[in-house]
């Protein structure tokens, strides 16, 4: 018999329309509570996907049965929404940077341990084939450098939270976090960061105060060193995505597909078959139990905040900042 998976959601605008058209998709979920502070735009997604409305998630966690809850929330929203579900045994998909500050996220990641309820947080790059390939391929493999440029454009019009710093935490905390992830989920913990950020092509835009180009050295616990460099000044296109594993007589590209230069170096094999996306992930591990499904639980991802975070404490101080890895 199909076991159902009653879920609800805190924030129903950007990702989590991604996030409700896959759980659709997946059978044996119903949609039970849909919670936003723009109560058309819950409703709208009720409309679609079925489920109680509200704007108040205090209410819904209170007067809803529910197995799951996704927070999808800009970075200064979250408080308390995933500590409460976790005292009432609801598990957890929290999309990333799962906090703004770090002390926000230790109460929660504290709750979420005391309750014992699964924890899956949105960094999709852990689930690609060509990153998993290249995990399996570094193992007993010593990374001298790992490096990562994300460059783009501001999203949202003149009013969009993520303009604000003291709303979005800025391109690195907020985007290129993904690639942060990446790296540490590669090649291990960060250990200590330095970070320079700079406003340079953007100061004519209106409500922008977020640093449109910003780079961070990166030394890991491993001895490794590397670099995340990213920039939202680039809003007439042009942008670059990429990843980079510099070890001994060969770098490895990784994008979708897998690259060694010079080519013969190494042999990454064929990629592994694609796992299922992260949603079906955090289902199939709620409705089983299996907790391997998760590529990318509370903690890991509260240490890839907390990197990001000490980033910008050393944009901000002007000095290297130690890193938080639980």
């Amino acid at each position: 018999m199909q076991v159902k998976t009653r879920a609800a959601f805190v924030g129903v605008g950007g990702i989590a329309n991604y996030h409700l058209s896959r759980l659709a998709e997946i059978e044996g979920v119903e949609i039970v509570g849909l919670c936003d502070l723009i109560e058309e735009r819950a409703v709208s997604a009720a409309e679609k996907y079925g489920g109680q409305v509200y704007t108040d998630y205090r209410r819904m966690l209170d007067e809803v049965e529910m197995d799951a809850l996704y927070v999808c929330v800009p970075p200064d929203a979250h408080s308390d929404a995933e500590i409460r579900a976790a005292q009432k045994g609801v598990h957890l998909f929290v999309e990333k940077p799962v906090v703004m500050h770090l002390e926000t996220g230790l109460p929660i990641l504290e709750a979420i341990d005391k309750a014992g309820v699964l924890s899956c947080v949105g960094y999709q790059f852990r689930y690609m084939p060509s990153t998993q390939a290249v995990r399996t391929f570094l193992t007993g493999r010593e990374v001298a450098m790992i490096c990562a440029n994300r460059w783009g454009n501001i999203p949202g019009n003149e009013n969009h939270w993520w303009r604000v710093f003291a709303k979005s935490g800025g391109q690195l905390l907020e985007m290129a976090t993904h690639q942060l992830d990446a790296m540490r989920w590669l090649a291990g913990d960060v250990k200590e960061v330095c970070a320079r950020y700079a406003q340079r092509a953007t100061r004519d835009l209106p409500n922008v105060t977020v640093p449109d180009v910003q780079v961070a050295v990166l030394e890991f616990a491993s001895g490794a060193v590397g670099y995340l460099s990213t920039s939202c000044a680039l809003n007439q296109g042009g942008g670059l995505m990429d990843l980079h594993v510099i070890l001994k007589d060969m770098r490895l590209e990784v994008g979708n597909a897998v690259r060694v230069v010079p080519e013969g170096a190494a042999e990454i094999g064929p990629l592994p078959e694609p796992v299922p996306s992260i949603d079906q992930a955090f289902i199939a591990a709620v409705q089983t139990g299996d907790r391997s499904l998760i590529r990318c639980d509370y903690r890991e991802g509260l240490k890839s905040a907390a990197t990001c975070i000490a980033a910008n404490e050393s944009a901000a101080t002007g000095r290297p900042v130690s890193c938080w890895n639980g």
